[in-house]
């Protein structure tokens, strides 16, 4: 949705503090998350300030998201998950803001990179295992089906490789993302909403 698509005065609060979004034709909403200066082409960017590439300011901290139950068809969001105070709650956000079936892409530095310690801003380290709290069968079978989390996601994953390791045989990618640091720089996460 870029902005020869988008009605300028689409991005209003409603009385009940929901962002209306509509594009002129109907076209899927997708969401740039703490998009800061630089937007995904073909979705709203959003941000606590207002940038170039931001279309609404919403504060990311402050629940619920002005957004309906089950209005975003997609959600992008780099290098802001660990950042946030609370995951749990921005990924059940996520969750309740996304239609069934929807999808989110997270990128976030990987644990074992110095690119998670180095800023002093961020507040966790993202493995391939956080996500899996946000999945209810796992949950359940792990018998932490009492954890106040909503969310109910399959994701994939996939790496940004140092390239110093991105040409190696995939047993020594393989190996060394287990044993070494710094061998991964970003995860990037797709995350599928379920019921």
């Amino acid at each position: 949705m870029n902005k020869k698509t988008v009605k300028k005065n689409a991005f209003k609060n409603s009385e009940n503090n929901k962002v209306e979004v509509k594009s002129q034709d109907n076209t899927p909403l997708r969401l740039n998350l703490a998009c800061g200066n630089v937007k995904i082409e073909g979705f709203v960017g959003v941000d606590i300030v207002k940038t170039e590439a931001a279309d609404i300011t919403v504060d990311l901290e402050k629940f619920p998201w002005p957004w309906k139950d089950e209005s975003v068809d997609e959600i992008f969001c780099s290098h802001y998950v660990e950042h946030t105070n609370d995951l749990i709650k921005f990924m059940d956000e996520c969750y309740r803001i996304l239609k069934p079936g929807g999808k989110i892409k997270i990128i976030a530095p990987y644990y074992n990179s110095i690119r998670a310690w180095q800023d002093p801003t961020h507040k966790r380290a993202i493995s391939e295992a956080t996500f899996l709290y946000f999945n209810r069968q796992w949950r359940e079978v792990n018998r932490l089906d009492h954890y106040s989390i909503k969310s109910n996601f399959d994701f994939n994953y996939g790496y940004d490789m140092n390239p110093e390791w991105a040409s190696r045989a995939q047993s020594a990618r393989d190996f060394a993302i287990k044993h070494y640091t710094n061998v991964v720089n970003d995860i990037h996460v797709v995350l599928e909403k379920k019921q």
